[in-house]
């Protein structure tokens, strides 16, 4: 099965609820980071792509789709390998994807990995070697710096993708411009909005993410 999507975005532009409403859309399963919590050797995986050859087709084997990091960090490659997929570069204004960064993904990574659980510290490890490290140099307090790479990503995707294959969308969209983009109907269900960073933060909510089929 190959992917009909490659996600671009970064994390925290509401990447989950894309995941979700392409599922709801029947471009699923759709990976997001949930996955590798799902499926621990892909943190090995994943770590040893950012070095050398990966499988995609091992990879997202099931799989229609992809979001989030760790594959936006590969969203050249995707992009390439899967040259019929379409591409979405989600994103939000740098003022709210910062703030958002700095309240979540960055506060974790930034932390000391859990102790005496190996799969929990190279999942880890992997994000905060293609995030932290890969992506953003490891200058997670720099905000100039962390503003300059995110607003750098989305106009080099931009830059990168045809016009007919990529969409740049925002959550506050809703469904009416990705089902264009899609060639789908609009669902009689609200566009999904989930995973706030009040939400990221609280383990009931990750139960729930790991425990979603």
């Amino acid at each position: 099965m190959a992917l009909k999507v490659v996600g671009a975005g970064f994390g925290r532009t509401g990447t989950l609820s894309m995941k979700l409403a392409l599922e709801m859309l029947g471009v699923g399963p759709c990976y997001h980071m949930v996955e590798v919590f799902k499926n621990p050797h892909h943190s090995e995986i994943w770590s040893a792509a950012a070095d050398g050859p990966v499988d995609w087709e091992s990879i997202f084997a099931g799989y229609q789709s992809t979001v989030d990091w760790p594959s936006t960090f590969f969203w050249r490659e995707l992009a390439s390998h899967y040259s019929d997929a379409k591409v979405i570069l989600t994103v939000r204004s740098t003022e709210s994807w910062l703030n958002s960064m700095h309240q979540t993904i960055l506060r974790v990574m930034q932390g000391e990995p859990p102790e005496g659980v190996d799969i929990a510290q190279a999942q880890h490890q992997m994000a905060r070697k293609l995030v932290l490290e890969r992506t953003f140099g490891g200058k997670a307090d720099d905000n100039a710096h962390l503003a300059s790479v995110y607003e750098r990503h989305n106009e080099e995707v931009r830059r990168s993708i045809a016009a007919d294959r990529l969409l740049v969308f925002e959550a506050k969209q809703g469904w009416e411009p990705l089902c264009k983009f899609l060639g789908v109907p609009v669902p009689n269900a609200p566009y999904p909005k989930v995973n706030s960073a009040e939400e990221f933060g609280n383990p009931e909510h990750r139960k729930k993410l790991m425990e979603r089929q």
